[in-house]
């Protein structure tokens, strides 16, 4: 049991009142090994997207082809998803403190890498594929991991608050990220900006090193506690399991469901260029296009931020559902507006309902779940968040084709209203659950 759930009451400050219980619920933050998890993603979120945006910006320097750019993002796509699901496998069978180590220098190294690609002129398309899919493969294993160890951190109330910090930072290094990355590329160049990644990650694994261990609870299989966990084997035997308990359990399932529906029929990011290009050209094209890609991040920062109007919830299933349904709403919103402010306007509040959707999910995920199936269940979640919005891509893509854009972006937010709210009520299991 770690430290934090012993703390002694005289460490915790009297509950917040007034306008205070709407702020950020920053309680998790007492608990010094989940600061130091927190602060370890903080310091490389920011980072993290600086080569987000370098390897595609090289990729096209290199190639002048878009069509390269979404092949290299392809195949850091299909490690992704593998050693997501392979590593949420290893997170239950070993300390996931040593596998967030070996993951988060993983993530370094091919960071360097990068670096001496673009310092030595390399201008290989093959070279960067082969570090991305590295790094990715690298990077699925350590979120799950780092998902995981979560709920070993802080006490159980708490999970929705730690989740809603954790989220807050990756959307803040998703805002703020692609701009720095575009203000420093002219002016420092491409290999400096691999360089500040790497320097950052390598701070970050110094917090990780503070983290205390965090082995197996239960004996392997058994799901009972005990002093050690007998040796397993993390194979994709494994994974199968992972995903049979997924379907043994109604609100593990439909929670993932419920990303998947939210995601795929409503997140409309593919058609923002040609949106910006048509619709709303006469706001400029460039501006256009920057405030549809920035909309949703903003709002997920401006939820975490107040999350505390959210945070102590306890009907967390209901909480989901009705994130969902919003996230509907705001992309109906959005494709019915003809002005640009008022698109950007809806986009920042589905922004704001993903951020509350994502908080209630991953509590869910991290109380239901036993400790020795949340590395498989994070592993599941990362592939379900990270794979939603491409299949969404392709999805919308054909739709704004055949249909238009905006009728398809309103079509779109229409197909998650109506079947998130047909699966609450033929589904109850969901709407019915509370932390």
């Amino acid at each position: 049991m770690p430290a934090a759930r012993d703390a002694p009451a005289a460490e915790y400050p009297p509950p917040r009142t007034g306008w205070r219980r709407l702020m950020m619920d920053t309680r998790p933050l007492r608990h010094l090994p989940f600061r130091r998890l927190w602060s370890s993603t903080a310091v490389t979120a920011v980072g993290s997207q600086l080569t987000a945006v370098a390897v595609p910006k090289q990729v096209y320097d290199i190639t002048g082809s878009s069509a390269w750019v979404g092949y290299a993002s392809f195949a850091g796509l299909i490690p992704l998803v593998l050693f997501a699901l392979w590593g949420g496998a290893i997170a239950d069978t070993v300390d996931r403190r040593k596998l967030l180590l070996v993951s988060n220098t993983g993530i370094a190294v091919t960071s360097l890498l990068f670096w001496v690609q673009a310092a030595t002129g390399a201008e290989s398309v093959l070279v960067l594929m082969v570090l991305l899919a590295s790094q990715q493969a690298f990077f699925g294993i350590n979120q799950t991991t780092r998902s995981a160890s979560i709920a070993r951190l802080v006490p159980l109330e708490e999970l929705p608050a730690a989740n809603a910090l954790m989220s807050t930072v990756g959307s803040t290094g998703m805002v703020f990220g692609p701009l720095l990355a575009g203000a420093l590329i002219p002016v420092i160049g491409l290999p400096e900006l691999y360089m500040i990644d790497a320097v950052g990650l390598c701070a970050a694994l110094w917090a990780v090193w503070r983290l205390p261990a965090l082995p197996p609870l239960t004996r392997a299989g058994t799901g009972e506690a005990g002093d050690t966990a007998a040796p397993r084997r993390a194979g994709w035997r494994e994974v199968a399991a992972g995903f049979r308990y997924i379907t043994a359990s109604r609100v593990l399932l439909l929670s993932f469901v419920a990303d998947i529906v939210a995601m795929v029929f409503g997140m409309p990011r593919a058609l923002f260029p040609q949106l910006a290009a048509t619709t709303y050209a006469p706001w400029g094209e460039g501006l256009a296009l920057g405030l549809l890609f920035a909309a949703i991040p903003i709002g997920a920062v401006a939820g975490g931020l107040f999350s505390g109007t959210f945070s102590r919830a306890r009907r967390h299933g209901v909480m989901v559902i009705a994130a969902v349904v919003a996230w509907g709403v705001a992309v109906v919103g959005s494709g019915l507006s003809s002005s640009l402010w008022w698109a950007v306007g809806f986009l920042m509040a589905g922004g704001v309902a993903d951020m509350v959707s994502m908080v209630f999910r991953g509590a869910i995920l991290q109380s239901v779940a036993t400790d020795d199936m949340r590395g498989r269940m994070q592993g599941v979640f990362t592939v379900v968040v990270a794979g939603g919005p491409r299949v969404a891509d392709l999805v919308h893509g054909m739709a704004g084709a055949a249909l238009g854009t905006r009728t398809a972006v309103t079509a779109g937010g229409l197909l998650v209203i109506v079947t998130m709210l047909t699966l609450a009520v033929a589904m109850p299991e969901l709407r019915r659950y509370r932390a």
